[in-house]
Order: C-alpha cells, then structure tokens, then sequence
C-alpha cells in the first residue's frame, strides 16, 4: 500500500521524467530482475501482484539479498524493493540489476570497516535498507541522477569501484 507522502513524492518523478507514476503505482504486477555478483544467481521475481506483496516471492529476492559471507538472510526493506523497481522502470531496464552489495550481518559490516574504507560503522546495509547496485547497459552517471531525483533515500556514488548507493534512510548525497 501506498502512503501520501510516498505518492507525493514520486508524483514528482512525473514532472521530473515524464513518466506516470500513477500508472507505475497501479501496476498489476511488479518485477524485479537480479544478479548478485558474488554468488553468481539470477533472480526474476514478481513480488506484488493484483495490489497485494507476494511473500513467497520476497523471500527469494530476501535470499539473493543475503550476506553471502555468512548466509544470513534478513527482510529487505518493502520500500527498497520497490525503489528498486521504480528505477528500473524509469531508466526502462532490460539488464538485471547487479547486486554488489544487499545485506550485511554486524560481523561482515565490522569486517568491512577494517580491511577497506567508506564502510559505516551503522550502515543502512545492516538493516535490510541499502543496495549497492548497477546496471549492465545504464551510465552509473544516469543511475546516480535517477535515484538522486527520486529523493527516496541516500544516494552514494562510487564511480571507480563502479556502483551506487542507494539506501531508504534520510535524503542525502554523496
């Protein structure tokens, strides 16, 4: 379901792109299209179907979300899950969406704090609420401004390790 500040704020997207999002917001269904880099799965999954989340199938884009380092699986943030998808219909992506990072236990968000740097001590990864991704075919350029323009969340760019950031917390771009 839909909440008004939601709607507000991606009716915006229409002025923005001239796009629909009314028409997005009424889809009959909703999918998704993953590659998670490090183990090597594809997923395509319609998560919401006839105006209802489909859990079955949140489980599975939970699964390919997972810390991979320990195998832990935690639930995916409804709203990125759906940031995700309103990307993917802006940028009109037909390339499953590369998965650098999803979920991060504790453990592996401490481990990755020690061995490289910009890793932060309570990232939104640890949450279930921040993605870093990119798009076989879509500029980083072009997916960076597309999910800057969105205002839905924090917004890193990360052009020489080549992904971006996204996350549902408070608007902020780096």
């Amino acid at each position: 379901m839909i909440n008004r500040r939601k709607f507000f704020k991606y009716c915006m997207v229409t002025v923005i792109f001239g796009i629909n999002y009314g028409a997005l917001a009424q889809d009959s269904s909703k999918t998704v299209y993953l590659y998670n880099i490090h183990t090597g799965e594809y997923l395509k999954e319609t998560y919401w179907e006839k105006g209802s989340y489909n859990q079955e199938a949140l489980n599975r884009i939970n699964y390919i979300l997972r810390d991979f380092r320990v195998n832990e699986v935690k639930q995916i943030d409804l709203d990125l899950i759906d940031l995700l998808y309103i990307i993917k219909s802006i940028l009109d992506a037909q390339n499953p969406i590369h998965v650098i990072s999803g979920y991060r236990s504790t453990r592996t968000n401490e481990f990755l704090r020690k061995v490289s740097t910009g890793v932060a001590s309570r990232s939104l990864h640890t949450q279930g609420k921040a993605i870093d991704i990119h798009i076989p075919g879509i500029p980083l350029e072009r997916l960076r401004d597309t999910a800057i323009n969105l205002k839905a969340g924090g917004v890193g760019f990360y052009p020489s390790s080549n992904f971006v950031h996204i996350d549902t917390g408070k608007f902020r771009v780096w």
